[in-house]
Formats: C-alpha cells, structure tokens, sequence
C-alpha cells in the first residue's frame, strides 16, 4: 500500500526521537492514545507488540481499534522548557496488522531491533507489528535540532 513520506525535515526529526503517540479508535468513536515505540523506513511507521507485561486475555486495545477501523495516528514530539525549541511531527492513515511470516514482517523487526537494543531480547519474530501507512504528514515548531 502506498503511503506518503515525510520530507527530510521530517524524517531526521522522527529519526531523533525515541517515542511517539499512537492514537486509535474504536468502531463506536472512542480514542485511545499511548506511548509507543517505533520505526520508520521513510514510507512506514512500525510498533510492535512486545513482550511488556500486559493483560493477555483478550487482544490490546490498540490491536483491536487498529482490526476494527485500520486508521491510526503517530505523533511524534519534542517538548523543552524552552518553548521555542517546540517541534512536532503527526503522521495519520491507514494502519493494518503485520503478522510474522507475512512479507515485511522480517525487515520490520530488524528495523525495530537497531533502533531499540531492548527488542533485540524479545521474540518480536513472534508477534504481530503494527503498520502505519500515512495518507498525511504534517509538522510544526523546530525540527531541526
């Protein structure tokens, strides 16, 4: 699926921070944010569903926004005190599920693996990646620094 990119402004940005903001819906409106990491490889982002302790009785409620709607939305921000250095990136589209064995799956956890050291312990081979493909990208504030 196509997606569109963030420019180079954007991207050394994204590629700066460490964590974002994914934002789903549920079929009846209801929003859930949370604070995720990421990767992105210029066209998509990747979260993982990762070995954290979570309840394990019924799926994620971002897995299940995510099957039910497939949108999503990542925003990816740096705050300071200095509020002149404020600067943020917000991706949105459609989101899917990326099961492992499923093309791509392989690339996303490699890419999830160098960024985050932390995952290189978790069986992310294992579980299924949420996919981000942004329709829009839009950015404000200081990127670049």
């Amino acid at each position: 699926m196509a997606a569109t990119p963030a420019s180079a402004r954007e991207r050394a940005f994204i590629d700066r921070q460490r964590v974002g903001r994914l934002a789903t819906v549920d079929p009846r409106g209801a929003p859930s944010v949370i604070p995720v990491c990421y990767a992105y490889d210029g066209m998509y982002f990747y979260t993982p569903i990762d070995e954290k302790p979570k309840r394990r009785d019924r799926p994620l409620r971002r897995v299940r926004n995510v099957e039910a709607t497939g949108r999503a939305a990542l925003v990816i921000d740096r705050y300071t005190e200095d509020w002149s250095r404020l600067g943020w990136v917000h991706a949105r589209g459609r989101a899917w599920l990326l099961h492992p064995g499923a093309a791509g799956h392989a690339a996303a956890v490699a890419l999830l693996r160098d960024r985050y050291p932390q995952y290189r312990a978790m069986a992310l081979e294992a579980a299924p990646i949420i996919v981000l493909a942004p329709d829009r990208i839009t950015s404000w504030g200081v990127l670049d620094a």
